[in-house]
């Protein structure tokens, strides 16, 4: 009965290892790294220069110091709108970086095209010098 067991942790605990080295739990570990990283850098560019450069005449408008401070009526926009402006630079940033993606990925299958065509080019100028060569070969053992 121990046995059972012991070989049922096994199983488990070989499972479990089995899973956690596939690429895809890797890549997912370092897509929320960068992820989490990223976050920062963007939280940082919205709150410390989009945000003022876009809200401080609306702040200096309501007398107000702070974006938590923005309110009407106890609803607080100002940090619904620093949210709102951190989705859209989020969603640039992820926009922007999607295209270039694209763009380097079209660029790589056009030079590997490109390098086929080579290739290919290369196959028909050897068959070429060996039809001349065999042509050759024939017209001087025609005329013997």
């Amino acid at each position: 009965m121990v046995r059972r067991g012991t070989e049922a942790a096994g199983g488990f605990l070989s499972g479990f290892r089995d899973f956690i080295m596939r690429g895809n739990v890797i890549d997912l570990a370092v897509a929320v790294i960068i992820g989490a990283a990223f976050s920062k850098i963007v939280d940082s560019l919205v709150a410390d220069i989009i945000t003022p450069v876009i809200l401080n005449p609306a702040m200096k408008a309501a007398g107000v110091k702070r974006l938590a401070e923005l309110s009407a009526g106890g609803v607080q926009y100002g940090l619904f709108l620093a949210a709102v402006l951190n989705f859209l630079v989020i969603a640039f940033c992820i926009y922007v970086l999607v295209q270039a993606f694209e763009k380097a990925k079209k660029r790589l299958i056009r030079q590997e095209a490109i390098a086929e065509e080579e290739t290919v080019d290369a196959t028909l100028v050897a068959q070429e010098r060996l039809t001349g060569a065999i042509e050759r070969l024939t017209n001087v053992m025609e005329t013997r």
